[in-house]
């Protein structure tokens, strides 16, 4: 009896020894974290660490930080061999299309939870802070389930930037509609500058997004992007595909060839130095190019894009940035608890502090004046246009939404790719994309 019960214990104080070391484990893991080092980042060195530092003094959880402009190419390879990132801070309509893949290929984990999660260091769950509509779109609703799978971070109102000062300089008027558009085409033209250029083409994507909405409103919109058939023949499908390829002809044409990762600032300084009047962008803009060298009287205006007729609606796309957790992901409560904080107080002033600003109620508040114009543009008659194209399963031959759509557009400012094959190559595109769209 007595041996027995010394196993007995000895067993006890063993557990209790294995659990402690376990316990120790887990408080000591380390998260891993990849984000975009974006305008924001930019704007002040050190965002995204001084944010991770506060989510460890308040948790305890260590975090690994991989911070890079080029996030796609430094994280894809060990993910490739099943290494994952515990979090990634990545958007869609990137040009490299990652966050795209991981949605087509269902390898996101449901953070739908995560609403319902207290913020740690706080009394309030997340779905309390955020403001409204900001998790049911497909931006993070991707399947139409229901479901959360990417939790919105950034948000920016998209819209034409351009100089305003030239703009006071000459005495234009900014456009409220496409024709008053192409007029002012052509009377810049004459001054030698061109209507318009893109950083990317990536930067289409917020931009036709308002389009559509301008052009058919919430429901073309929705009947587009989950891909009805023969959308692109009906009137307002024609429409929208003639203004872009119309933009086309009125862009400068050094713009496709800086249209990359590595030189769009380029073409952003078209417009900074008056050799194109308009440009798609986000309010990151400030911050990113807050160093660079502009025309004399330069002052950053901001305008949603024109209206189809006299009257009409004029839409300004709310751009948002996104964090998600791999499937694949080793710490996924972990990671959940790091996205819950990210609307917590500290982490909205860290980022606020850097004109980075998440759907968190009360706190553009925070914002200087310049910002508080931009994020004023709801305010001042434009319509706020949301969602995306929704996801549909990986397609041997099959590109991205970026591909099909936006990509070719630099040979079409180029004279490479005609107005019809860009046309006929997205029809087609649409027919596969609506067989393949991922329904539960």
């Amino acid at each position: 009896m007595k041996k027995f019960l010394a196993l007995l214990l000895m067993t006890v104080m063993l557990s209790g020894i294995f659990a402690g070391c376990k316990a120790k484990e887990e408080k000591t893991a380390t998260l891993r974290v990849a984000a975009l080092s974006s305008g924001y980042e930019a704007t002040k060195a050190g965002m995204w660490k001084e944010v991770c530092d506060a989510f460890t003094k308040e948790t305890g959880i260590k975090v690994e930080l991989t911070l890079e402009k080029n996030l796609e190419d430094v994280i894809s390879a060990s993910m490739q061999g099943g290494d994952f990132p515990d979090v990634v801070l990545l958007a869609t309509g990137r040009e490299a299309g990652l966050t795209e893949q991981f949605i087509r290929d269902k390898n996101l984990t449901d953070l739908s939870d995560v609403l319902s999660m207290t913020i740690p260091g706080e009394s309030k769950k997340v779905k309390d802070k955020l403001a409204g509509g900001f998790t049911d779109s497909v931006a993070t609703n991707p399947y139409g389930d229901g479901k959360t799978y990417l939790m919105p971070m950034f948000y920016s109102p998209c819209g034409l930037f351009y100089n305003k000062g030239l703009f006071e300089q000459k005495g234009w008027e900014v456009p409220k509609t496409w024709d008053e558009m192409w007029a002012l085409g052509d009377k810049a033209k004459k001054e030698g500058i061109y209507l318009f250029t893109y950083p990317t083409t990536g930067y289409f994507d917020a931009f036709f997004y308002a389009l559509m909405y301008s052009v058919g409103g919430a429901d073309f919109f929705d009947k587009a992007t989950h891909y009805e058939k023969d959308i692109w023949d009906s009137d307002k499908g024609k429409l929208c595909l003639d203004i872009v390829a119309k933009l086309a002809t009125y862009t400068n044409p050094k713009t496709p060839a800086q249209a990359n990762d590595q030189d769009f600032t380029k073409n952003q300084l078209l417009v900074m130095q008056n050799e194109a009047l308009f440009m798609p962008n986000g309010t990151w803009i400030v911050g990113e190019m807050q160093d660079a060298k502009a025309a004399e009287g330069f002052k950053w205006g901001m305008t949603a894009l024109p209206s189809v007729k006299a009257g009409g609606s004029q839409y300004s796309y709310t751009w948002i940035e996104q964090i998600w957790v791999p499937k694949g992901a080793e710490n996924i409560k972990d990671a959940k608890k790091f996205v819950s904080y990210m609307y917590s107080d500290k982490a909205c002033e860290i980022f606020a502090s850097r004109n980075a600003i998440q759907p968190v109620l009360n706190v553009s508040d925070k914002l200087n004046e310049e910002n508080k114009l931009f994020y004023s543009i709801y305010d001042n008659g434009a319509k706020a246009a949301m969602g995306n194209f929704a996801a549909y399963k990986s397609v041997a031959g099959l590109g991205s939404i970026n591909e099909v759509f936006f990509d070719p557009i630099n040979s079409l400012v180029s004279g490479k790719l005609t107005k019809e094959k860009w046309i006929e190559d997205i029809k087609k595109a649409n027919v596969i994309m609506r067989e393949n769209l991922i329904k539960e």
